[in-house]
Parts: structure tokens; sequence; C-alpha cells
């Protein structure tokens, strides 16, 4: 983001002079009166100041914009393509950050007035009006950041790691921001710390094998169930169901009945030599899912057999390994949980039960922990609904907007 002050005679000279310097695009961001430096400022009338921002795609725009007629006209397009689509997410985090600035301003004010019923009980005498205009944008943006390190804490997100982002913003901080670019820096950096998963890839000529691991309870099968409905009826695939859950006769004929309702295949494995045979059976379909035994990441005995049975199904085709989470676990017991199953394989997380807690901040402390992506979350018990693919946007949103402060 690019940010620039103007000044003219009038609101509409500065704000002139900012779309002629950075374009139409230009977003103001700020609008005061101020007087001018020198002799000048003693005698001569205030000016106005417009403080504006560009966002790094409008200077990419620009840039398409002004390419020399003997460029290509491919490149052109596809620069330009690639500016619509920034485009479009610029404008959808526009409105994700208006709606929670408009949470945060409201907890900010009221926490402002908090102190001055504080002061005023107190007998302490209130912050001097006439104060340096520099020093009252400082604090205020102080006790702002402030509110956003508290709601961080508040949905959980570990201390750590709310201090490496507010540490990451005070290396850029400039005492004249204005409180929406906190919050939007603070949002944006929050989000790139979350990062994107692959997700479910495909494979040429050969089915994707995609197996699920994780602890007792968290929700595997139905997790499976509705990503199995959404690639053989939302997205016409061939897809087939494997079980390796021999413990639990309920979570197979559970992942049965679901295998039955989609009318796809559906087998209990008990041996690697099963588990080769099932691949070549189902060798001309699009995907195999396999739900696996949920254990104790403490039992080192049924971990050696998860990393058995991964090895064996590697050995068998191409194979994604997805590591299963519930949100509701608490994070040092999730640290146990991934360093355990890190020792058996790579893996991307999914994590469940969304529906189930306000505090969101688990998410990223495991993101951050693990380096690794996460794919998926699930909010609910529908088949095949309740799941999406991971948006951090939305999950950023959560974290600084707990229902906590909503009350």
């Amino acid at each position: 983001m690019i940010i620039k002050k103007f000044t003219g005679k009038t609101e509409e000279d500065a704000v002139e002079a900012a779309k002629k310097d950075l374009g139409s695009g230009v977003v103001i961001m700020n609008v005061k009166s101020v007087k001018r430096k020198g002799l000048a400022g003693l005698f001569g009338a205030k000016q106005m100041e417009v403080t504006a921002a560009l966002e790094e795609e409008n200077v990419v725009q620009r840039n398409v914009q002004n390419m020399a007629p003997a460029a290509k006209a491919e490149d052109v397009f596809a620069a330009q393509a690639a500016v619509n689509a920034m485009n479009e997410n610029s404008q959808n985090l526009e409105k994700k950050i208006d709606s929670l600035q408009t949470l945060l301003m409201s907890r900010f004010q009221q926490s402002e007035a908090e102190i001055r019923e504080a002061s005023a009980v107190d007998g302490a005498e209130p912050p001097m009006e006439e104060a340096p205009e520099e020093k009252e944008q400082t604090s205020e943006q102080e006790r702002f950041i402030r509110l956003l390190y508290n709601t961080m804490l508040e949905s959980e997100v570990d201390e750590k790691y709310a201090n490496q982002i507010v540490d990451d913003f005070d290396r850029v901080n400039k005492p004249d921001l204005p409180i929406d670019y906190i919050l939007s820096d603070v949002y944006q950096k929050m989000i790139l710390k979350f990062g994107r998963a692959e997700g479910i890839t495909p494979v040429e000529n050969s089915p994707r094998i995609v197996l699920f691991m994780g602890p007792t309870g968290v929700g595997k099968t139905t997790t499976i169930a509705k990503i199995a409905s959404h690639y053989a009826v939302g997205e016409k695939k061939k897809v087939a169901l494997l079980t390796a859950d021999t413990f639990r006769i309920a979570a197979v004929e559970q992942l049965r009945i679901y295998a039955n309702i989609l009318e796809t295949p559906f087998r209990v494995i008990y041996t690697a030599e099963e588990v080769q045979e099932a691949v070549r059976d189902f060798n001309d379909y699009d995907y195999i899912f396999m739900d696996t035994a949920g254990h104790s990441h403490q039992n080192e005995e049924q971990l050696e057999h998860m990393k058995n049975l991964i090895e064996t199904v590697r050995n068998a085709g191409e194979c994604q390994t997805f590591l299963v989470l519930s949100a509701t676990t608490k994070y040092r017991d999730l640290m146990r949980i991934v360093s355990s199953y890190k020792e058996v394989s790579d893996y991307q997380l999914i994590f469940t039960k969304l529906d189930e807690t306000t505090a969101w901040g688990n998410l990223l402390n495991l993101k951050l922990y693990t380096d690794t992506p996460i794919a998926f979350v699930t909010y609910g018990q529908n088949v095949p609904n309740d799941i999406e693919q991971f948006n951090p946007q939305k999950i950023v949103k959560q974290i600084l907007s707990t229902r906590a402060l909503q009350q």
C-alpha cells in the first residue's frame, strides 16, 4: 500500500492533487486542516491536508494501461486479468475490514469512555485538550494496538504469536498513521501468516488416495463423508471409500451408510495386501478416501501401526494425508498431537467443530507452530454441508471480533 499526504486551499484541491499523482483509484483515508509552514503559516489562511492511499494492485493497473503499444496483446490481457482478480479480492477485503473496523471502533470508543469515567471517579485530571496533535495521535495508536493485542488474546491466540504480529507492525509504524490503516495492516499480516493450502489435488491416469488420520472423537468419519459427497455429487467424480478403522464397528457402519447413499463402493481394510488390492480394483476411479482408526497420540504402538499403513498406501499409489483436529481442543494438547503425528507422516490440517467454540485463535497457533497449511474447516454435523475450504480472511475476522467483544 502507498500512502501520501497532499495539501490544497480546499479539500477538493487536495483530493485532485492526490488523484493526479496516484490515479483515480486513490482512497482518501483522512482529511484535516493544517497551518502552512514558515512565515506563511503565521499570517496566511489554513490549508486542507488529505491522507491518500493506493493499493499496490492499482499501481500495477496503471502500469498495464501505460504499456507500450508494441507489447504483445496476450501479455496485456494476462496482466489485466491478474489486475481484475486482485481488484475483486481487494473489494472483498475492504468489505471485511469495514465491518471489522465498525466493531473494533465501537469497542475502542467504549474503552475511551471507561478511561474518562475512571479518571473522574479517582479525581484525576483529564488529559489536556491542547496537547500536541502528533502526541495525541501516537497515544491513540498505542491504545488501538493494545486493543487489537488484547482481542487476539481473548481469541486464545498464543501470547508469543500475538507479540510477533504487533512487533511486525511496529517495524513500519509511523506516528501519523490513521487507525483504519493500522487495522488493515494487522489484518493482512495475519492473513499472510495463515497462507494457503493446496487441498486435495487430482492425479492424471490414476486415483488420488486421500488418507485421514487423527485422535478419537474429532469427526474424521463425518468429515470424509462431507468431502466424498462434494466430489461424488457436486463434481461428478468416481469415488471409493475405504476404512481401516476396524476397532470401532460403529465407525465402519457409519461410513458404509454414507457409501450406500452416495452409491459408491465401500471396503473394510485389514491388511497391507488388501490396501494394494483395493487400489488396483479402483484404478479407474478419481478418488479413494480412506478412514483410519482414531487413537491417543501417546500410544506409540498405534502410531507405529499408522506409520506402516501410510507407507503401504503410498507404495500403492499417489497419496495425500490429512490430520483432522478439533478446534475445541486445548492448545497444549494440540501441540502434543501434531508433534506425535509429524513423526508418522507429513500432512495438511483439517479443523472440525468450529461451531462449538468462540475462540478460533488455535487455528493460527497451530499454523505457526507446525508451519503446516490448513486445508478445510467444518462447523456442524450436516452432510454434505457444514464444511468449506479454509478461508484465512474469514478466520482472521473471527479472531479479531470475538463474541466476547460483541456482548
